[in-house]
């Protein structure tokens, strides 16, 4: 009795009980870049570029979910025909014993690109593109602000003769009249007479004006430095009050032994240097110039120690650096890059 052959509907039947994977497609791909379109927007322009990533994604993700869904909404699968030639076997004939086949699977030479290295090297590169679009946009935010478009400011501090010659004051400030109050800073000043400078191509001697100018911002965390003596009230000597481009500048006479931060206990004396406590180097200073009798103030540097007082006080210069880092020595090779302040 010859066996029951399988009717033609039934191996049709057979064939769709067997489980099949989506058919490969990039729809994935275009989601994946909507959704890293709608991360960067967020951080750029979040209106515009995070609303067309949006479009992007949901597109690429209908279309994704459509193939996806294919065979549950009855549509049939396109099965790619065996495209091997196929002998058949006769009568009697049996495949020969394993060991007299030879090799199963060619080999492959090592330089030979193969399916699975290339999909290894595009999912890495992928990823690594999609990884660089989210991470170069956000750090670029972050960092570039520091680096680029800094203005420097002038900073008009009324005529040199509200600054009596070997007088200090604690004076207070507005560095930039559009931000307002938030931009006030706080300077001890001290006018130290002129002093003679000999231009070396020339050999002539010129009277410049000395002044010393100390930002009141702890080298250590930038606290605000107090001045460790009599002031106005004290002394009964009044606040002068200047109007300037600026705003209001106040000059507070004062006799400071020397300068504390009432956060950490840093102290430094009047020149600046460190005496005791926690930071690591003296407090930063402005630059200044004299323009038509008015003092005016410049951009701040940072200082490691000073030697002498006044305007023979020799100052070891640096480029500002931020409180806690240290400006010579081995120490310095921890922070290789200052973005420009001003």
């Amino acid at each position: 009795m010859e066996p029951e052959q399988p009717s033609p509907d039934t191996e049709h039947e057979s064939l769709h009980e067997e489980p099949h994977l989506p058919p490969p497609t990039l729809w994935p791909i275009g989601f994946a870049i909507g959704i890293v379109v709608v991360l960067v927007g967020l951080v750029i322009n979040p209106e515009l570029i995070s609303s067309i990533g949006a479009a992007i994604a949901i597109v690429f993700g209908v279309l994704w979910a459509r193939d996806a869904t294919a065979e549950l909404r009855g549509e049939s699968l396109v099965v790619e025909p065996e495209r091997r030639q196929m002998k058949e076997a006769g009568d009697g004939m049996t495949a020969p014993p394993a060991d007299q086949q030879g090799v199963a699977l060619p080999p492959v030479d090592p330089s030979t690109v193969t399916r699975s290295r290339f999909l290894e090297g595009a999912t890495l590169g992928l990823g690594g593109v999609i990884g660089g679009l989210i991470t170069v946009p956000v750090a670029g935010f972050a960092l570039l602000p520091s680096f680029l478009g800094q203005k420097q400011h002038k900073v008009d501090l009324g005529p040199l003769s509200s600054f009596p010659l070997n007088k200090w004051f604690i004076t207070t400030f507005i560095v930039d009249p559009a931000e307002g109050e938030v931009s006030r800073r706080t300077a001890f000043i001290r006018n130290n007479g002129v002093v003679s400078t000999t231009d070396p191509k020339t050999k002539q001697t010129t009277q410049q004006p000395s002044f010393t100018i100390i930002s009141n911002h702890c080298a250590h965390l930038g606290c605000p430095v107090q001045a460790n003596g009599p002031t106005s009230d004290i002394l009964k000597q009044p606040i002068v009050v200047e109007h300037t481009a600026n705003g209001r500048v106040e000059l507070n006479p004062v006799v400071p032994a020397g300068y504390g931060c009432p956060c950490h206990g840093g102290q430094y004396d009047t020149e600046g240097n460190r005496t005791a406590g926690p930071p690591v180097r003296a407090l930063d200073r402005f630059d200044f110039e004299v323009d038509n009798g008015r003092l005016i103030l410049l951009s701040t540097y940072s200082v490691s120690h000073v030697v002498g007082t006044g305007a023979q006080a020799k100052i070891h210069k640096y480029q500002e650096s931020g409180p806690g880092e240290h400006l010579d020595g081995p120490e310095q090779w921890f922070y290789p890059l200052q973005p420009p302040h001003h």
